[in-house]
C-alpha cells in the first residue's frame, strides 16, 4: 500500500508509526511459536536451545518427539478421542448453528436481540463458569463421570463442545445472510418448491461459505478445548489439550512440544481455508475487495 503523493510529513509518521506498531504486535504474538516449533526438534528432553542446535548442528535436531507422539498409547489415544469429540461437535454445532442463523434474519423476528445476545452468551460467560455449570447439569442427567459408560461421557463432552462452538456458526453464517436476497427464496416457494427443496438449492449455496467457515471455527474451538474435558471428562476421554496440560504437571517432555507444533500448523491451515471461503463469499455476493 503506498501513500498519495499529497500526504504531508505528519500524515506519513503516522501512517508508519501505525505499520510499525502493528509489526510489533504481531511480532509480540508469533513469538511463542518461533520458539516452540525449533524446540520440539530437539534430541535432548529439554525445554530450552542447546549448544548443538544455536550452532545448527544437524546431530541436535531429531524427530524422536515426533515418533513418541504416534508410539504412546496415551497421545494416540488423545488424538483419536479428539478428533471424534471435535467432528460430532461440529456436526452438531453447525445445524443448530445455520438453523439460528437463518431464523435470526428474518426481519420480523420478535426479540431478536434478545434471542442473539442468549445464542451467543457461550462466548461471553467465562469458560469455567460454563464447564462447571454443564457439569452439574450433565450430571444430573448421567451422561458426565457416571456408571452408565464411556461412551455417555464421551455424549457429554461432545454437547458440551457443541454449545461452545454453536456462536461461532451463528456469527459466521449471520453474516453470510446480510447481503442474501430473500427474494430468491419467495420466488422458488412461488414456484411451488418446499422450504426444504429451496433451502437447499437456492439459500444453501449462497451461504455455504460461511457454513463451512463456522464449521471451521467450531472444530477448533472444540479441539482447542481443555477447561471442559477437566470437568467432564474422565481417564478414558483424554483429548490432546488434556494431555498437554497432564503432561505439563505430570512428567514434563518435549513431545507436548512436538503435540502444540502440530496444532499450530493445523490452525494455520484452517485459518487460510477460511481466508479462502471468505473471499470466495464475497465474489459470490458480487463484492470486490
Amino acid at each position: 500500500m503506498s501513500l498519495p503523493s499529497y500526504t504531508g510529513p505528519l500524515g506519513r509518521m503516522w501512517f508508519y508509526s501505525v505499520r510499525g506498531f502493528a509489526a510489533l504486535v504481531l511480532l509480540f504474538l508469533i513469538l511463542p511459536i518461533l520458539v516452540v516449533t525449533p524446540l520440539s526438534f530437539n534430541v535432548e528432553p529439554y525445554f530450552s536451545f542447546t549448544r548443538g542446535m544455536l550452532s545448527l548442528d544437524p546431530d541436535a535436531f531429531s524427530l524422536r518427539w515426533y515418533r513418541e507422539l504416534v508410539e504412546d498409547p496415551l497421545w494416540v489415544m488423545s488424538f483419536k478421542n479428539s478428533l471424534l469429540i471435535a467432528a460430532c461437535a461440529t456436526v452438531i454445532a453447525t445445524a443448530l448453528g445455520t438453523l439460528a442463523a437463518l431464523g435470526l434474519s428474518r426481519s420480523n423476528l420478535p426479540c431478536k436481540g434478545l434471542l442473539m445476545g442468549t445464542l451467543i452468551s457461550p462466548m461471553i460467560v467465562p469458560v469455567i463458569i460454563s464447564s462447571a455449570g454443564m457439569y452439574f447439569f450433565y450430571s444430573t442427567l448421567g451422561i458426565a463421570q457416571s456408571h452408565l459408560g464411556i461412551a455417555q461421557s464421551h455424549l457429554g463432552i461432545i454437547l458440551a463442545h457443541a454449545v461452545l462452538g454453536t456462536p461461532f456458526v451463528i456469527i459466521t453464517v449471520t453474516a453470510t445472510l446480510v447481503g442474501f436476497d430473500h427474494s430468491l427464496t419467495r420466488a422458488a416457494a412461488s414456484m411451488g418448491a418446499s422450504p426444504t427443496y429451496t433451502f437447499f438449492r437456492v439459500t444453501f449455496p449462497i451461504i455455504r461459505p460461511g457454513i463451512i467457515s463456522g464449521a471451521l471455527f467450531a472444530l477448533v474451538t472444540s479441539f482447542d478445548e481443555a477447561v471442559v474435558v477437566l470437568f467432564l471428562g474422565g481417564v478414558e476421554q483424554r483429548t490432546i489439550p488434556r494431555q498437554m496440560w497432564s503432561g505439563m504437571r505430570e512428567q514434563i517432555s518435549p513431545t507436548i512440544l512436538a503435540a502444540a507444533t502440530l496444532l499450530i500448523l493445523g490452525s494455520v491451515l484452517l485459518l487460510v481455508a477460511i481466508e479462502v471461503l471468505r473471499r470466495r463469499s464475497l465474489r459470490l455476493r458480487g463484492i470486490k475487495e
